[in-house]
């Protein structure tokens, strides 16, 4: 086991997986599974080890809950990590299968993340003003956020059936108590 846990810290420490996706209505980048597993390709044959990742339902009651196992293994030994994430019948806008399919997607991308120890916090580098701007970094944050015009509530309706954070949108826009119910519908 000595052996896989060195191998995997290897990867932990070395890993880049990119945020390939663009989220127009957020306006940030993010990263799925489909990152995570091609940052991890180059590893596989250099420290003869495999990933694997499957899934399981644990519960059908009150909603379905969906187990999520990352795995890497180099054949004797494996390390496991997991998810567990709950499907929302409930997301208007959405057939079953893709309720299904935005928690499955999920699940794998955190327990891939809980395996290789990525975060999604943005790092420093992109962040970093060196120096620079620190002023307009301070009246950015005391500028008040804008109200939501009715166009922007319907693409953020979407956004959140489609299986988006609320608050991403809630850290953007000025919402009303109504219009908050309106996205949790």
């Amino acid at each position: 086991m000595k052996d896989l846990t060195k191998k995997l810290a290897d990867v932990q420490t070395k890993l880049k997986a990119k945020k390939s996706s663009y989220n127009s209505f957020g306006k940030y980048y993010f990263r799925k599974a489909e990152d995570i597993l091609e940052g991890v390709k180059p590893f596989l044959l250099q420290h003869n080890i495999y990933v694997t990742v499957s899934e399981e339902m644990i519960a059908f009651e009150p909603m379905p809950v969906l187990k999520t196992t990352a795995t890497i293994s180099d054949g004797t030994d494996a390390i496991h990590a997991t998810a567990i994430v709950g499907v929302d019948l409930g997301q208007k806008g959405m057939q079953t299968s893709q309720q299904f399919g935005a928690a499955s997607t999920y699940g794998k991308k955190y327990a891939l993340g809980n395996l290789f120890l990525i975060d999604d916090t943005e790092d420093a580098d992109a962040t970093n003003q060196h120096g620079k701007g620190a002023a307009a970094k301070v009246v950015a944050k005391a500028k008040p956020k804008p109200a939501i015009t009715k166009e922007q509530m319907t693409k953020a309706v979407e956004f959140v059936k489609g299986g988006g954070d609320i608050s991403a949108i809630k850290n953007k826009y000025k919402l009303t108590p109504e219009q908050e119910k309106q996205l949790v519908k």
